[in-house]
């Protein structure tokens, strides 16, 4: 047991280190996406502005209040960033795949190893200029309002966009090109995490069944807890007790991705190769 947890220790450093050596030769090209969030702020600012003008609240937040929240999906982004599913469908597609049939570790254990290296110098920069831009520049208050359950929600929210993108990848095993598939659930995750727009603006019918789809922990509820308080639908909840519910969904989206890995790798053909 003890050789096998070290073993997979030394496999879990070698990735991440590897990965992070990798994109550090190419940290200029991670640094153009620094403008992306910024960029992407500003516009909410300037249509946020204009809808405050005539009003003082939105839902019950004030302008400083959805400022703060878009400036929280800014850095939450930059730390979740995930392209497990274009690896995995360029890999099956390719024929490549059958290299990883081979090897000792399972794909998904490389795959997420490969993430945290690739977020580890996302962290340097990508997050940490944005996050001293935000806090100085545009006087956004990025501190938490409780440290340790937003640490844990973010991570819990990295894991769950990973398994999320790890699932529309396996889609390759019957689809062979997934391009089409991935963007259309990239534009639903977004508007059902609450990335482009605070899922109480919705309509409240609409509210309950974001409610009940794991979107909502991607994004939503790590801004929620950052901001100190959750409520959707009419429902609020302790920030303990939404992130124990985030912590289930992740059992439940693991779950959703051992079945379809079960059936998707008894499809694979090797293709290419």
């Amino acid at each position: 047991m003890m050789n096998l947890c070290k073993k997979q220790f030394d496999v879990f450093r070698a990735t991440v280190f590897a990965t992070y050596k990798e994109w550090a030769a190419y940290r200029s090209h991670m640094a153009v996406s620094v403008l992306v969030g910024p960029v992407f702020f500003i516009v909410q600012v300037f249509i946020w502005s204009a809808i405050y003008s005539t009003r003082d609240t939105v839902t019950g937040l004030t302008l400083t209040q959805m400022l703060t929240y878009y400036g929280i999906v800014n850095v939450i982004n930059y730390l979740t960033y995930d392209s497990s599913d274009v690896d995995l469908q360029w890999h099956i597609r390719t024929g490549g795949f059958i290299t990883f049939m081979l090897r000792p570790i399972s794909y998904f254990y490389y795959a997420i190893c490969q993430k945290i290296g690739h977020r580890l110098l996302a962290l340097w920069v990508e997050f940490v200029p944005v996050y001293i831009l935000f806090l100085f520049v545009f006087k956004i208050n990025l501190v938490p309002a409780n440290l340790f359950w937003t640490l844990i929600s973010v991570f819990l929210s990295f894991i769950l966009v990973f398994l999320t993108n790890f699932c529309i990848g396996i889609t390759g095993f019957w689809l062979t090109k997934t391009e089409g598939l991935r963007r259309a659930f990239q534009v639903l995750r977004d508007v059902c995490a609450g990335s482009l727009l605070p899922l109480t603006l919705f309509p409240e019918f609409i509210q309950k069944i974001l409610f009940y789809m794991p979107f909502q922990f991607i994004a939503y509820v790590p801004i929620r807890v950052f901001m100190g308080s959750y409520e959707l639908a009419g429902i609020s909840m302790s920030i303990p007790k939404i992130v124990a519910l985030q912590a289930v969904y992740v059992v439940v989206m693991f779950l959703v991705y051992k079945l379809l890995w079960h059936f998707g790798t008894k499809r694979f053909t090797g293709v290419g190769a």
